[in-house]
Protein backbone atom coordinates (compact mmCIF):
# COMPACT_ATOMS: atom_id res chain seq x y z
CA UNK A 1 0.00 0.00 0.00
CA UNK A 2 1.63 3.33 -1.15
CA UNK A 3 2.33 6.14 1.37
CA UNK A 4 0.74 9.18 1.08
CA UNK A 5 0.78 12.46 3.22
CA UNK A 6 -2.85 13.94 4.42
CA UNK A 7 -3.91 16.60 7.18
CA UNK A 8 -3.65 15.44 10.39
CA UNK A 9 -7.28 17.12 11.34
CA UNK A 10 -9.74 20.05 10.30
CA UNK A 11 -8.33 23.43 11.36
CA UNK A 12 -9.84 26.85 10.68
CA UNK A 13 -8.48 29.98 10.52
CA UNK A 14 -8.20 33.77 9.77
CA UNK A 15 -6.60 37.10 9.56
CA UNK A 16 -7.59 40.51 7.73
CA UNK A 17 -6.11 42.19 5.07
CA UNK A 18 -6.62 46.08 3.99
CA UNK A 19 -10.17 45.03 6.12
CA UNK A 20 -10.85 42.26 3.75
CA UNK A 21 -11.24 39.39 6.22
CA UNK A 22 -10.07 36.13 4.92
CA UNK A 23 -11.17 32.71 6.92
CA UNK A 24 -9.45 29.83 5.85
CA UNK A 25 -10.53 25.91 6.47
CA UNK A 26 -8.82 22.74 5.82
CA UNK A 27 -10.54 19.47 5.83
CA UNK A 28 -9.40 15.90 5.45
CA UNK A 29 -11.88 14.10 2.46
CA UNK A 30 -11.29 10.74 1.00
CA UNK A 31 -13.37 11.33 -1.91
CA UNK A 32 -14.22 14.12 -4.41
CA UNK A 33 -17.68 14.31 -3.32
CA UNK A 34 -16.80 14.92 0.04
CA UNK A 35 -14.54 17.93 -0.69
CA UNK A 36 -17.87 19.05 -2.70
CA UNK A 37 -20.04 18.70 0.66
CA UNK A 38 -17.50 20.76 2.53
CA UNK A 39 -17.65 23.39 -0.48
CA UNK A 40 -21.59 23.22 -0.11
CA UNK A 41 -21.51 23.47 3.59
CA UNK A 42 -19.33 26.86 3.61
CA UNK A 43 -21.47 28.40 0.58
CA UNK A 44 -24.62 27.99 3.01
CA UNK A 45 -22.78 29.13 5.83
CA UNK A 46 -20.89 32.07 4.58
CA UNK A 47 -23.42 32.65 2.11
CA UNK A 48 -23.01 36.67 2.35
CA UNK A 49 -18.66 36.24 1.70
CA UNK A 50 -17.63 37.77 -1.22
CA UNK A 51 -15.89 34.89 -2.54
CA UNK A 52 -15.11 31.04 -1.63
CA UNK A 53 -12.14 30.18 -3.18
CA UNK A 54 -11.64 26.63 -2.81
CA UNK A 55 -9.02 23.76 -4.25
CA UNK A 56 -8.63 19.98 -3.25
CA UNK A 57 -6.47 17.16 -4.21
CA UNK A 58 -7.74 13.25 -4.08
CA UNK A 59 -5.45 10.78 -3.70
CA UNK A 60 -5.25 8.69 -7.01
CA UNK A 61 -8.03 10.99 -8.49
CA UNK A 62 -8.50 14.62 -9.35
CA UNK A 63 -6.97 17.97 -8.42
CA UNK A 64 -9.20 21.41 -8.74
CA UNK A 65 -9.59 24.33 -8.26
CA UNK A 66 -11.71 28.16 -8.48
CA UNK A 67 -11.35 31.14 -8.21
CA UNK A 68 -14.93 31.87 -7.69
CA UNK A 69 -15.04 35.27 -8.74
CA UNK A 70 -11.34 36.54 -8.24
CA UNK A 71 -9.33 37.82 -11.09
CA UNK A 72 -8.14 34.19 -12.92
CA UNK A 73 -4.69 32.90 -11.20
CA UNK A 74 -5.05 35.35 -8.27
CA UNK A 75 -7.08 32.96 -5.75
CA UNK A 76 -7.75 29.19 -6.17
CA UNK A 77 -4.35 28.51 -8.03
CA UNK A 78 -2.47 29.70 -5.07
CA UNK A 79 -4.40 27.75 -2.82
CA UNK A 80 -3.71 24.39 -4.98
CA UNK A 81 -0.23 25.31 -5.09
CA UNK A 82 0.02 25.48 -1.18
CA UNK A 83 -1.09 21.88 -1.12
CA UNK A 84 0.79 20.69 -3.62
CA UNK A 85 3.83 22.29 -2.46
CA UNK A 86 3.31 20.37 0.99
CA UNK A 87 2.80 17.08 -0.53
CA UNK A 88 -0.78 16.38 1.35
CA UNK A 89 -3.32 14.75 -0.72
CA UNK A 90 -7.05 13.87 0.23
CA UNK A 91 -7.37 17.65 1.66
CA UNK A 92 -9.94 20.47 0.71
CA UNK A 93 -9.35 23.91 1.47
CA UNK A 94 -11.95 26.81 0.99
CA UNK A 95 -10.69 30.07 1.49
CA UNK A 96 -13.80 32.36 2.44
CA UNK A 97 -13.21 36.10 1.95
CA UNK A 98 -15.72 39.32 3.01
CA UNK A 99 -14.40 42.22 1.00
CA UNK A 100 -12.81 45.20 3.27
CA UNK A 101 -13.23 48.01 0.24
CA UNK A 102 -10.08 48.34 -0.40
CA UNK A 103 -8.50 46.44 -3.55
CA UNK A 104 -5.54 44.12 -2.80
CA UNK A 105 -4.17 43.80 -6.54
CA UNK A 106 -2.87 40.57 -8.71
CA UNK A 107 0.20 40.01 -6.12
CA UNK A 108 -1.82 41.19 -3.26
CA UNK A 109 -4.41 38.66 -3.88
CA UNK A 110 -2.18 35.85 -4.34
CA UNK A 111 -0.43 36.70 -1.19
CA UNK A 112 -3.43 36.51 0.60
CA UNK A 113 -4.84 33.09 -0.63
CA UNK A 114 -1.96 31.51 -0.26
CA UNK A 115 -1.22 32.53 3.56
CA UNK A 116 -4.87 31.70 4.50
CA UNK A 117 -4.30 28.01 2.89
CA UNK A 118 -0.62 27.97 4.50
CA UNK A 119 -2.14 29.26 7.86
CA UNK A 120 -4.90 26.41 8.12
CA UNK A 121 -2.85 24.03 6.50
CA UNK A 122 -0.20 24.62 9.42
CA UNK A 123 -3.12 24.38 12.10
CA UNK A 124 -4.01 21.21 11.22
CA UNK A 125 -1.11 19.67 10.76
CA UNK A 126 0.56 16.75 8.36
CA UNK A 127 -0.09 12.72 9.02
CA UNK A 128 1.51 9.95 6.64
CA UNK A 129 -1.13 7.66 5.96
CA UNK A 130 1.12 3.96 5.52
CA UNK A 131 1.34 0.61 6.96
CA UNK A 132 2.06 1.02 10.10
CA UNK A 133 3.52 -2.19 12.36
CA UNK A 134 2.88 -2.06 16.47
CA UNK A 135 5.56 -2.98 18.11
CA UNK A 136 6.17 -3.12 22.18
CA UNK A 137 9.64 -2.00 23.63
CA UNK A 138 10.17 -2.85 27.45
CA UNK A 139 13.03 -1.14 28.71
CA UNK A 140 15.01 0.23 31.14
CA UNK A 141 15.02 3.80 32.16
CA UNK A 142 18.31 4.11 31.40
CA UNK A 143 17.50 3.10 27.55
CA UNK A 144 14.54 5.54 27.19
CA UNK A 145 16.25 8.55 25.69
CA UNK A 146 18.57 6.71 23.08
CA UNK A 147 15.74 4.61 22.30
CA UNK A 148 13.40 6.87 21.47
CA UNK A 149 16.02 8.60 19.09
CA UNK A 150 16.17 5.57 17.80
CA UNK A 151 12.50 5.10 16.92
CA UNK A 152 12.46 8.63 15.11
CA UNK A 153 15.31 7.27 13.65
CA UNK A 154 13.61 4.86 11.36
CA UNK A 155 10.65 7.21 11.02
CA UNK A 156 8.67 5.94 13.77
CA UNK A 157 6.57 7.35 16.63
CA UNK A 158 5.87 6.77 20.07
CA UNK A 159 2.31 6.34 20.14
CA UNK A 160 1.98 5.81 24.24
CA UNK A 161 4.14 5.42 27.12
CA UNK A 162 3.84 3.38 30.23
CA UNK A 163 5.52 3.86 33.26
CA UNK A 164 6.47 1.43 36.03
CA UNK A 165 9.15 -0.78 37.39
CA UNK A 166 10.28 -0.68 33.48
CA UNK A 167 9.24 1.55 30.66
CA UNK A 168 6.88 0.42 28.10
CA UNK A 169 7.01 2.37 24.77
CA UNK A 170 4.39 1.01 22.32
CA UNK A 171 5.41 2.81 18.93
CA UNK A 172 4.43 2.69 15.24
CA UNK A 173 6.88 2.08 12.48
CA UNK A 174 7.08 1.67 9.20
CA UNK A 175 6.46 -1.52 8.04
CA UNK A 176 9.12 -1.39 4.92
CA UNK A 177 11.50 -0.82 8.40
CA UNK A 178 10.43 -2.77 11.07
CA UNK A 179 12.75 -5.49 10.50
CA UNK A 180 16.06 -3.72 10.11
CA UNK A 181 14.93 -1.35 13.49
CA UNK A 182 14.18 -4.79 15.67
CA UNK A 183 17.79 -5.95 14.82
CA UNK A 184 19.22 -2.73 15.63
CA UNK A 185 17.88 -2.49 18.90
CA UNK A 186 18.75 -6.09 19.41
CA UNK A 187 21.96 -5.05 18.70
CA UNK A 188 22.19 -1.96 20.44
CA UNK A 189 21.15 -3.30 23.71
CA UNK A 190 22.92 -6.71 23.72
CA UNK A 191 19.36 -8.33 23.68
CA UNK A 192 18.10 -6.70 26.74
CA UNK A 193 15.65 -5.32 24.35
CA UNK A 194 13.83 -7.09 22.35
CA UNK A 195 10.92 -5.25 20.13
CA UNK A 196 7.41 -7.61 20.58
CA UNK A 197 5.57 -7.18 17.08
CA UNK A 198 1.79 -6.53 18.05
CA UNK A 199 -0.11 -5.94 14.98
CA UNK A 200 0.30 -4.07 12.16
CA UNK A 201 -2.44 -0.98 9.97
CA UNK A 202 -2.89 1.26 7.18
CA UNK A 203 -3.60 4.85 9.01
CA UNK A 204 -2.80 8.59 9.23
CA UNK A 205 -0.29 9.27 11.69
CA UNK A 206 0.99 12.54 12.71
CA UNK A 207 4.43 13.54 11.89
CA UNK A 208 4.45 15.20 15.14
CA UNK A 209 3.77 12.82 16.99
Amino acid sequence: MEAYKVPAMDSECEFVEKKSRFIGHVWVCETEEEALEHLKAMRQQHWDATHNVWAYIIHGGPARYSDDGEPQGTAGMPVLEVLRGAGVENVCCVVTRYFGGTLLGTGGLVRAYGRAARDALQAAGVAKKQLWKRLDLILPYSYYERLRQETERFGGVVADTEYSADICLHILLPADRSADFAARITDLTRGAVTPIETGEEFRAVPMDC
